[in-house]
């Protein structure tokens, strides 16, 4: 039986959170559709300080969800063709932070993910990628600033923990000198449904 994650615990700084969300579900309950994954690789954002993050130069409306409360689902589109999809964790005042979902294990409602992604050969690939995990889970911007302690799409706890020792490498297409030497993406190490190198410690 999973457990929804209350506030509290996405009420953490990013970098923290990130590896804690690993083997986590996430659950979309739509359209009389159950859609459940496995977390297996994140990437932490941080705000002010870092130069790969949306919210580095401060709050716009496109990026206005991130500046809190933590626990809703942060979702922008990238490259005019991509929809993503983010975890909001705490900030110091007028900050912000966030955990990307990069790849999940698929669970139940593989048809449906099957039908939104036909180009994926294979079902590791279903979720292997933000952008394909958003476009199996049907999330849009529409769904940007979903509260995910309540509703129809949430983060649950079914007992599986976090790796003891999760892969660690830097963040994944980075431009150099924008956030590229900084080891803040976590996986768990081997799985074949992780959308970058799968070594135990990337570093």
């Amino acid at each position: 039986m999973a457990r929804r994650l209350t506030r509290a615990f996405f009420d953490r700084d990013p970098r923290v959170l990130a590896p804690d969300l690993l083997n986590k579900l996430l659950i979309s309950t739509r359209d009389d559709e159950r859609l459940v994954a496995r977390i297996v690789e994140v990437e932490a954002y941080r705000g002010a300080v870092d130069p790969a993050s949306h919210a580095y130069r401060g709050r716009t409306a496109r990026n206005a969800t991130m500046f809190g409360p933590p626990g809703r689902l942060y979702v922008y589109f990238t490259y005019g063709m991509h929809f993503c999809i983010n975890v909001v964790a705490a900030a110091p005042e007028g900050d912000a932070g966030a955990v990307l979902i990069r790849a999940a294990v698929p669970l139940q409602g593989l048809e449906l993910m099957r039908a939104r992604r036909p180009a994926a050969r294979q079902d590791r690939m279903l979720l292997a990628g933000p952008a394909r995990l958003a476009s199996a889970f049907g999330l849009v911007r529409d769904d940007d600033g979903r509260d995910l302690t309540r509703g129809p799409v949430t983060l649950a706890d079914d007992g599986t923990p976090p790796p003891r020792s999760p892969g660690r490498s830097t963040r994944i297409g980075l431009a150099a000198g924008k956030g590229d030497d900084t080891p803040w993406r976590w996986f768990v190490a081997g799985d074949p449904h992780v959308s970058g190198p799968r070594a135990r410690n990337a570093l």
